[in-house]
Formats: C-alpha cells, sequence, structure tokens
C-alpha cells in the first residue's frame, strides 16, 4: 500500500518548525506506559520527544519530509548537549543571543546531510529553530502585517492576561470581537490564503464548508473557554514567543525525563505503509498519528486503519486529530476498534492547539 499524500506534496522544506498539537491531550490520551513501542509522526519533533517523559521502551518517528527529520535530530542533539534555559534559547521561546554558538555544540551530534541543512540555514538558527517553517512565517505575517491592522499591541497583551471565564467573554465579545477582526480573520484564513500561504492546497482536497468560519468558531473556544495566558500556541501566534507559558516538550519539569529517554528514539523518512511493510514483528501499543488522515481519501483512510491493525495488540491505542476532513473508525470496525468517544470530547474541549474541529481516541479490542 502506497502513500496518497506523497504523491502531492512537496517535501524539501521545513513546513512546520513546531507541533502545532497539544502534547498535554495526547500523552493523556495515551497513556503510554513503561515498556510500550509507539509510533509517532514526526512533523518538528516536539510531539515525538515529549512521548519520551513517559519512558517508553521504543518511540519510533516517521516522516516522508527529512527536513522534518532534520528539526527532530537538532532538539535531540539539544536535549542532549545543552542545559535547559539553552535549549529555550535555541528554539526561540526566549530570548538569546548566542544561538549560534548553541547551534555549533549540537553541531557534532548531527549526521552529515542535517550538518549540511543547519549549516546552510544559519538566518533560521539565529531567529530561533522555532520559527523555521512555511506555517510560522504564515502566522508571522499575521502578526506583523495582518494582526495590527485590528487590534493594538497593548489589546494583545490584555487578552494573554491572567482572567477568569466570565471576564474572558466579556473582553473577547465587547472589545476583541469587532467587525475588522471578523472579516479580515475570514480572508487571513480562507481556504485559498492558508492553501498558498500556510499549508499546501492539496491539504484541503477532502474538507468540507468554510474554511475560516471553523477556524474562527475554535478560536472563540481558545480565547474565553479556555484560558489565553496558558495557551502556548496563542501565545506564539500573537508574540512570536511561548511567553510565560510553554507546550509539554520545553516544560522544565520534562526536560530531564525526555534527556534521559533519548536512547529509545529512532527515526525514518518512510510512510507508515512503508515502515510496516519493512518492520519484522513489530507491535505498536502507542500511535500518535498527528492529522495525517486529514490529507487521505475516506476509503484510504480505512485501508489504513487496516494495516495499522496488524501490527498493534489488543489495548493499542490510537490518537489523531481532524481538522477539517472528518475521520473516525466506521461502523464496519466496531469489533476491532473501539472509539473512547467520552475521552475524545473531554480531551478536545481543552485542547489549546485550537485549530482543529475533533480530537479521536480509539482502542484496538481485536
Amino acid at each position: 500500500m502506497k502513500s496518497e499524500i506523497v504523491k502531492k506534496v512537496d517535501f524539501s522544506f521545513i513546513r512546520y518548525a513546531q507541533c502545532w498539537e497539544d502534547a498535554d491531550v495526547l500523552n493523556e490520551a495515551l497513556s503510554i506506559q513503561p515498556g510500550d513501542t509507539c509510533l509517532s509522526i514526526s512533523s518538528a519533533g516536539d510531539n515525538t520527544l515529549s512521548l519520551l517523559a513517559s519512558s517508553p521502551a521504543r518511540v519510533i518517528a516517521l516522516d516522508l519530509n527529512p527536513v522534518q527529520l532534520m528539526c527532530l535530530e537538532l532538539r535531540a542533539a539539544a536535549y542532549r548537549e545543552l542545559e535547559y534555559e539553552e535549549l529555550l534559547g535555541l528554539m526561540g521561546s526566549r530570548v538569546n543571543n548566542e544561538r549560534l554558538a548553541l547551534y555549533q555544540r549540537c553541531r557534532p551530534l548531527l549526521t552529515e546531510n542535517t550538518r549540511f541543512f543547519w549549516d546552510n540555514n544559519q538566518l533560521a538558527i539565529q531567529n530561533g529553530i522555532g520559527s523555521a517553517g512555511k506555517f510560522e512565517r504564515y502566522f508571522s505575517l499575521f502578526r506583523e502585517r495582518i494582526l495590527p491592522l485590528v487590534h493594538s499591541k497593548k489589546r494583545i497583551t490584555q487578552l494573554l492576561e491572567q482572567k477568569d471565564l466570565l471576564q474572558r467573554k466579556s473582553f473577547y465579545n465587547n472589545v476583541w470581537n469587532n467587525f475588522r477582526w471578523r472579516i479580515i480573520f475570514r480572508l487571513f484564513f480562507s481556504r485559498f490564503v492558508m492553501g498558498r500561504m500556510g499549508r499546501d492546497p492539496s491539504f484541503f482536497n477532502y474538507v468540507e464548508g468554510s474554511v475560516a468560519d471553523k477556524i474562527l468558531a475554535r478560536t472563540y473556544h481558545a480565547m474565553t473557554e479556555l484560558a489565553p495566558s496558558e495557551n502556548p500556541y496563542l501565545h506564539w501566534i500573537l508574540t512570536g514567543t511561548h511567553g510565560d507559558t510553554l507546550p509539554f516538550s520545553l516544560r522544565k519539569e520534562n526536560f530531564e525525563l525526555i534527556r534521559d529517554n533519548l536512547d529509545k528514539l529512532e527515526w525514518h523518512q518512510l510512510s507508515i505503509e512503508s515502515f510496516l511493510a519493512q518492520a519484522e514483528n513489530v507491535k505498536i501499543d502507542k500511535f500518535n498519528l498527528s492529522d495525517i488522515f486529514e490529507y487521505v481519501s475516506e476509503d484510504n483512510y480505512v485501508e489504513m486503519l487496516k494495516l495499522l491493525l496488524k501490527y498493534s495488540s489488543s489495548g493499542s491505542r490510537l490518537a489523531y486529530w481532524n481538522m477539517l476532513a472528518p475521520r473516525s473508525r466506521p461502523g464496519s470496525m466496531a469489533g476491532q476498534i473501539q472509539s473512547l468517544s467520552e475521552l475524545s470530547e473531554r480531551l478536545h474541549l481543552k485542547d489549546k492547539a485550537f485549530f482543529y474541529s475533533r480530537f479521536v481516541v480509539e482502542e484496538v479490542i481485536s
């Protein structure tokens, strides 16, 4: 079985310099135990690294884009070589004027191709490697050129201040959600603009309805029901740093746990289908599938689920996101995979990476 998306998308540059999926809900969904074997879509590597904090036996990171794996490789080297505050500086989560020197300390731990790539992307290192992707540049354009047309820096600071639920709703409804915000948001986060400046246009092949309206509704949830003051993804979009809040893999309490388990991490430039076809006697206990089903037809999605079943055990868990294309276990597979609907919904309601319309958690039962 060949991967559908590899035929459609250019994988020669960094698409995502960060994982824009909430590792807190991912880790709670998967409930990783010592001894588990995990398979994880790499992207920039943050969420793959977060799985190491639970001390699994093995974490297998896969990505079709070799440059995304170079992001993971540099992060792994940074966890080995740097101290905690230096890691935050290299990422761009904190101001640091010595990022090139930090990179030079990590460089000897990198493979030749990865060294060549980052040696030729010095500006990306100077700016913080967490800002080096196409998706992050899209947010940077929004932050620097579009958002100032709607809200001042003072108002953005006010949005990110700590408030209770009633205060957050009042601020959003009476201050933030003006006519200009709604109009510009719908234009900038439309299918057309996102497809050309943020994500690949082919990523919207199976999307139904208005992209901008769905994201706007989730943005309201993130700015009211959830606390913006505690949301690292919203902080980055609006300010270009993580501020006083950090995603799971960059929190101090997880730093040593991840560092101590780096020897359990491996990565491969392969699709899931190709990796499993060549793997011998592997059984996967936990799957971080990111939002890969967003980009494939419903028929191919079902075929991939059937393939994953062959390499799973009873109790294996799958976690993945729907952004705009609905994907979840079909009724015909109810005897093999059960949908953990209550857990999925509870976690989705507190998902700080708010773009997604649904978070899906499923468990193999046979």
